[in-house]
C-alpha cells in the first residue's frame, strides 16, 4: 500500500508541480483503483494523507471557524508607475537598503486565498482567508484538489513540524469555459466569472460537488508558527517559491526576480501583452521586497497592508450605461435565468447590449432596478456582467425587480431545489421548456436533423404537431407542407432528415434528451459504459458515479431522469419509432493509443470526425481543449490558438500523417 501511495504521490508531483508527467492517466487510474481495493481490504491501514482520501468526507452542515498561525494580510494597490515609485520611496524612508534589495514579481491570480496547515508534513487543515485572522475550515473541500499534496515531499530542506502554506485557489479559463458549456447544454445558468465559480466551489457543503469543479492551486508564501523559534532555511522570497516547489507545492512559473523598480515595470508591460494568452485570470502583478529579513522592519500599515508587498493592478474594462429592463428566459431544464437588457455600450472594443445577472439573490443583494444607471464589466472572454447600480443617479422612477413566484411562460409555481439558488419551472409541458428542448434535440451535436431550425420548431409546437421528441418521427410530408416556408421539396427533405436521425448513436440520443448536467462528453462516457438503452435503464446512481469522468451530481441527475415514468415512456416511444438505442464501439485489434489524449485542430486531409474515429478506434481519447493532460495535438493548416497553448505546455505536436503512422494506417485506408 505504501509503495502504491508513493507512486501516486510522485505522479501528482510530476504532473502538477514539475509539469512533466511520466505516468499515463490510465496507469494513474489503475494504481488508484488498486490502492482503494487494498484499503477496502485493510481499512485499519488507511491514513489521512492517502491519495484515496481526496473525497472522503461526508457533507457538512456548516463550516467551523479556525484561527490562522498569523494574520493573512490584504495588499495595498498601485495603478501607475508613479504610485509604485511612491511606495518604494515610503519604504526607503523606513529602511534605506530597500532601493538596492530587489523585488520578486508574481502574477496576481484572480481566485480565492487559502491557508493550508501541515503538521509533521501532513495536511491537517485548509481554511479560507476570512477576516485575515479567522477563516472557515474547508479541509474536506481542499482535499479534493489534486495539486494540493496531502503530504509534503521530504527534500534537501527539512519540513518544519508546523507550517502554513498560503496560496490561491483558482479555476483555469479553459475549465471555466468547458464547465459553462456543460451548464448551458443542461439548461442551467452559467457562472459570471472564474473567481466566483472557484469561491463558490470551496464553500460547497458536499466535497463531492467541489470535486466536480476544475479547481487548481498556486502557493506563494510560507508561514511558520510564531511561537516556535525555528526559521526558514531561505533568505529571499524567490527561495521561498523554490522551497515550496521542492516540497511538492505548485507555484506559478510566470514570475521574475527584479533587481530594480525599472525591471519590475518592464515585467508589468510584458505581462500586459501576454496575459490574454494565459489559462487563468490575472488582474495585476504583486511585488514583494526580496530579502525576508526586511519584512519585519518594514512592518504593516494599520494591521492590514504589509509595506513589503504591493499589488500593481491593471485597469478593469468598465463602462456606465442604463439598465433598461430585467428579463427572464426559461431554459430547457426549467431554470429561470435573469439577464439585463442594457442601453448599448462599448466595452473593450465590443458592443454590449445584454449582461448576466447571475441569479435572483445577486439582484437583491445589489439592489438592481430597471431604469438604473449601472456599472458594467467585461474582462476578456468572460460574459458581461452588471457590477453595481449607481444609486446617486436615481430619479425615483426606477422599478425594483420582484423575485418570480411562477413561471413567466406557463404560470406554474416555481420551485427551488435543496442547496441551489436557481428557481425552476417544474412543468415538463411548459412551452419554453418544450421549445428549447426541441431546438436542442435536433441540434448538430445531438440528433442532427438538418432543416429543422428554431422557427420550424416553434411552428410544430404551435400547431400541435409535436408534443414531445417522439412525435417528430411520426411527421409526414403532408404535415410539414402546412408550415410557413415549406413546399413539397423542403417537406420531403425534412422528413428524410428525420428518418436519417434514427441511426444516431445512443450517446447522441442521451445528449439530445437534455438531461441536467449531461453534456456531449458525459453522454458519450455513459453510453460507452452501458452500450445499450436497456443497460442504461438498469443502471443505478452509484454505478453511474463510479464511471471515470462522471461525478456524483451528474450521476444523480441521470438516475433521477431515468426513474421518471414519463421519461421512460418517451424512451420506449423513441425505440418503437425506430431510433437506435445502442452505442457501437469499434476497436482495432491493436489499441496502440490506449490511455493517450489527443486534441485535433486546423484543416486536414481527413475530416475531423474521421480523425476522431481513427484515434478512438485505437483506444485513444479526443478532447476539445489543450491542457497539461494532453499527450498529442494533431495540427493541420490554420491551427489557431490551440497550437500556441500546446507549445506553451510542452505538448507534443504532430501532423495527420504522423498520427496515422502511430496506428499503422494510411490515409486512403481509413474508412470512417
Amino acid at each position: 500500500m505504501e509503495e502504491v501511495r508513493r507512486a501516486l504521490e510522485e505522479a501528482s508531483y510530476e504532473y502538477y508541480v514539475l509539469d512533466a508527467p511520466t505516468l499515463a492517466d490510465a496507469d494513474y487510474d489503475r494504481l488508484l483503483r488498486e490502492l482503494r481495493e487494498l484499503e477496502a481490504a485493510h481499512p485499519e491501514l488507511v491514513t489521512p494523507d492517502s491519495p484515496s482520501q481526496r473525497i472522503g468526507a461526508e457533507p457538512s452542515s456548516q463550516f467551523a471557524k479556525v484561527e490562522h498561525l498569523a494574520p493573512m494580510y490584504s495588499l495595498d494597490n498601485a495603478f501607475s508607475a508613479d504610485e509604485l515609485r511612491a511606495w518604494e520611496d515610503r519604504n526607503a524612508r523606513i529602511v534605506s537598503e530597500v532601493r538596492d534589495a530587489g523585488y520578486q514579481a508574481e502574477l496576481k491570480i484572480d481566485g480565492t486565498a487559502v491557508a493550508l496547515r501541515y503538521q509533521d508534513g501532513t495536511l491537517v487543515r485548509g481554511a479560507t482567508r476570512g477576516n485575515g485572522r479567522i477563516g472557515e475550515d474547508i479541509t474536506s473541500n481542499i482535499r479534493t484538489l489534486r495539486d494540493v499534496p496531502l503530504r509534503l515531499r521530504p527534500g534537501v530542506s527539512p519540513v518544519p513540524s508546523l507550517l502554513e502554506v498560503r496560496g490561491e485557489v483558482y479555476m483555469p479559463l479553459s475549465g471555466f469555459r468547458a464547465m459553462n458549456e456543460r451548464r448551458t447544454d443542461a439548461g442551467e445558468p452559467v457562472f459570471a466569472n472564474p473567481r466566483n465559480a472557484a469561491s463558490g466551489a470551496l464553500r460547497q457543503l458536499d466535497p463531492r460537488a467541489t470535486a466536480e469543479r476544475p479547481l487548481r492551486f498556486f502557493g506563494f508564501q510560507l508561514q511558520l508558527d510564531p511561537a516556535n523559534p525555528a526559521r526558514l532555511p531561505v533568505a529571499t522570497q524567490e527561495e521561498v517559491l523554490q522551497l515550496l516547489t521542492e516540497w511538492g507545492i505548485p507555484t506559478n512559473p510566470n514570475r521574475v526576480a527584479c533587481a530594480s523598480l525599472d525591471q519590475a515595470l518592464a515585467f508589468v508591460e510584458r505581462v500586459a501583452e501576454q496575459r490574454a494568452g494565459l489559462d487563468y485570470a490575472t488582474d495585476g502583478v504583486v511585488f514583494k521586497v526580496q530579502p525576508l529579513h526586511l519584512w519585519p522592519e518594514l512592518g504593516v500599515v494599520g494591521e492590514r497592508d504589509p509595506r513589503w508587498a504591493i499589488a500593481f493592478k491593471y485597469p478593469p474594462e468598465l463602462a456606465i450605461t442604463r439598465l433598461l429592463a430585467i428579463e427572464l428566459n426559461v431554459g430547457r431544464t426549467g431554470s429561470l435565468n435573469p439577464y439585463a437588457r442594457l442601453e448599448p455600450v462599448e466595452i473593450g472594443g465590443a458592443m454590449v447590449k445584454l449582461a448576466t445577472l447571475h441569479n435572483f439573490e445577486d439582484i437583491a443583494r445589489k439592489d438592481l432596478r430597471a431604469g438604473d444607471w449601472v456599472l458594467v464589466k467585461r474582462a476578456g472572454e468572460v460574459i458581461p456582467q452588471v457590477v453595481a447600480p449607481l444609486p446617486e443617479r436615481r430619479t425615483g422612477e426606477e422599478r425594483p425587480f420582484p423575485i418570480p413566484t411562477s413561471c413567466p411562460v406557463c404560470g406554474t409555481p416555481v420551485e427551488r431545489l435543496p442547496g441551489e439558488v436557481v428557481l425552476y419551472c417544474p412543468n415538463g409541458s411548459c412551452p419554453a421548456r418544450l421549445y428549447w428542448g426541441l431546438v436542442h434535440f435536433v441540434s448538430q451535436d445531438a440528433m442532427d436533423i438538418r432543416g429543422l431550425g428554431e422557427r420550424t420548431a416553434q411552428q410544430l409546437l404551435d400547431r400541435g404537431l409535436v408534443r414531445d421528441f417522439a412525435d417528430l418521427y411520426g411527421l409526414t410530408a403532408a404535415d410539414l407542407v402546412q408550415l410557413e416556408g415549406f413546399g413539397d421539396v423542403s417537406s420531403r427533405n425534412l422528413t428524410s432528415a428525420i428518418a436519417d436521425s434514427r441511426g444516431r448513436t445512443l450517446s447522441r440520443l442521451l445528449y439530445a434528451l437534455g438531461v441536467r448536467h449531461v453534456g456531449a462528453h458525459a453522454a458519450q462516457v455513459l453510453a460507452r459504459h452501458c452500450r445499450t438503452l436497456d443497460r442504461l435503464l438498469a443502471t443505478g446512481e452509484d454505478e453511474f458515479a463510479a464511471v471515470h469522468g462522471i461525478g456524483r451530481t451528474t450521476a444523480a441527475a441521470v438516475a433521477e431522469f431515468l426513474a421518471e415514468p414519463r421519461n421512460r415512456l418517451l424512451l420506449e416511444r423513441l425505440r418503437a419509432a425506430g431510433v437506435n438505442t445502442e452505442e457501437p464501439v469499434e476497436r482495432a485489434e491493436q489499441s496502440t493509443l490506449e490511455g493517450l489524449t489527443f486534441v485535433v485542430t486546423g484543416t486536414h486531409t481527413l475530416s475531423r470526425k474521421e480523425i476522431t474515429f481513427v484515434i478512438e478506434r485505437h483506444g485513444g481519447r479526443v478532447s476539445g481543449s489543450v491542457s497539461r493532460s494532453t499527450d498529442y495535438l494533431v495540427a493541420g493548416e490554420n491551427p489557431g490558438s490551440k497550437l500556441e497553448r500546446a507549445r506553451a505546455l510542452g505538448v507534443r505536436v504532430i501532423e495527420e500523417r504522423e498520427l496515422l503512422a502511430l496506428v499503422g494506417a494510411e490515409p486512403e485506408g481509413v474508412d470512417a
